[in-house]
């Protein structure tokens, strides 16, 4: 069996890596190839390009690459429409792959989408595309199958893969002590893994740590930095508003970070996922250019009540989260105090989040794997 697959960004990779080497455990002499990160070719597969070079986001920062994606896709079509796969995987990096999808699904060539895009809080009209690029879509949270079942696409929910993959039973002194925290109540300070989030972000994020460090004066922070370029970004933005003594920064574990943490403020994202699926209570803010929030509101707005990942999937919010205007250091700086002071509210939050990722855990990676075989062949 023949592969084809295109990943971006780092949670694409590690998502592709995850199902070649399940469809590797079922097939063996599967073969993988198309645009990967390490971790998938680790796994296996030949990288015809990087997956960084996907790793594009937002809503303006893209268009100065256009130019560049589309000779790439172009390319990535001829070529295996030229000698076709059994099945081609496109995972996450919905403006990028739907096109190839379309392409090569006209050509005669089966196709997956792994991650369902966001079609249920914003750019609802994308579910037409996804209609006409993929035989099939690989679902990660609970809720997407329904959706795509009623306009019958369809889809499978396979489970979110971290969920599986997160340690369990963290021992958090052990964490603090191999990161040098102490004993002392721990902020985790997450302001991104990108420079716009970081730029945008970590100025407010610093002056929040400001604040509760005038009214708890033991605390301690982490801050996990994302890339080496972002060091010293952030360390700037620690020693404008004062706070720097007070944070250790570490190179890239945000898991090993959060884990430290009794309570994590964080960038919304994949990492506030991640954050409940430690079981940490956790403060959320999200901020785009006021260009780009002009275009979401052009174009409809989000949908959904909340743009936490989490608090969509719990009966009741967990996650205090801010937006745009609203991300202010001292109302950030409260909601982080209110937790801190709360253990009984961080213990609950912990065991609602405690169930959540059981219901999440299903074995993504065999189910993707079992998934793809199947429409293959």
């Amino acid at each position: 069996m023949r592969i084809g697959l295109v990943a971006g960004e780092a949670s694409g990779d590690l998502l592709g890596a995850g199902l070649i080497r399940a469809v590797r455990e079922r097939i063996p002499d599967a073969t993988f190839e198309g645009v990967a990160g390490p971790a998938m070719v680790d796994a296996g597969c030949e990288a015809w390009a990087a997956a960084e070079e996907l790793a594009v986001m937002g809503l303006i920062e893209p268009l100065a690459h256009i130019p560049r994606l589309l000779r790439l896709r172009r390319s990535l079509a001829q070529r295996w429409i030229a000698s076709p796969p059994d099945v081609f995987v496109g995972i996450d990096a919905p403006d990028f792959n739907f096109g190839l999808e379309i392409k090569l699904r006209k050509a005669g060539i089966r196709t997956a989408h792994y991650v369902s895009p966001t079609v249920w809080a914003w750019r609802s009209g994308r579910i037409k595309t996804v209609r006409k690029a993929a035989d099939l879509v690989l679902c990660i949270l609970p809720f997407e199958k329904a959706l795509y079942d009623e306009e019958g696409i369809d889809a499978v929910f396979v489970g979110h893969p971290k969920a599986s993959s997160l340690p369990t039973d963290i021992d958090i002194h052990s964490v603090r002590e191999l990161l040098d925290l102490g004993e002392e109540p721990v902020v985790a300070i997450l302001p991104g893994s990108r420079m716009s989030e970081v730029s945008r972000l970590g100025p407010t994020f610093a002056m929040t740590a400001k604040i509760l460090l005038a009214q708890k004066p033991e605390l301690n922070f982490v801050t996990p930095v994302a890339t080496p370029k972002l060091r010293p970004v952030i360390e700037a933005q620690l020693e404008a508003a004062g706070v720097a003594a007070s944070f250790r920064l570490i190179d890239g574990d945000s898991i090993e970070a959060m884990s430290a943490a009794d309570v994590v403020l964080l960038a919304s994202g994949t990492a506030a996922l991640e954050s409940a699926l430690l079981c940490r209570p956790t403060v959320a803010a999200y901020a785009i250019s006021g260009l780009g929030a002009a275009i979401v509101r052009m174009i409809g707005g989000i949908k959904t009540p909340y743009v936490t990942i989490p608090n969509l999937l719990t009966d009741e919010p967990l996650i205090p989260e801010f937006i745009q205007d609203d991300v202010k250091p001292e109302v950030l700086a409260q909601a982080v105090r209110e937790l801190l002071e709360d253990p009984e509210r961080r213990a609950e939050i912990g065991r609602r989040f405690a169930t959540l990722r059981e219901n999440l855990a299903l074995g993504a990676d065999d189910r993707a794997a079992e998934a793809i075989i199947d429409l293959a062949t």
